[in-house]
């Protein structure tokens, strides 16, 4: 791996974290709390988990470590740069 790999490497790993962070804080508290007019609302730890699912799905997409060697139509092409 080259050094810009690590960094990317080091990116996915803080983005689990994180999801990983949010989920035992919803797990706790729940997905909803009330607001100070009795109303429910989403708890910002749902968007911040959703945002670092995502981060982490691109950068290990971007590393390319799900590559199996088989073939799935289901998603895109990885990207050009990331073949050796």
């Amino acid at each position: 791996m080259d050094a810009h790999h690590h960094h990317l490497l080091t990116l996915a790993c803080e983005a689990l974290d994180q999801t990983e962070s949010c989920r035992e804080t919803i797990e706790r508290d729940g997905q909803t709390f009330t607001d100070r007019f009795g109303q429910p609302k989403e708890r910002p730890e749902v968007s911040i988990m959703h945002n670092s699912r995502l981060a982490f799905a691109r950068l290990v997409r971007e590393l390319d470590l799900d590559f199996d060697g088989g073939s799935d139509t289901a998603r895109p092409p990885a990207l050009r740069s990331n073949r050796r």
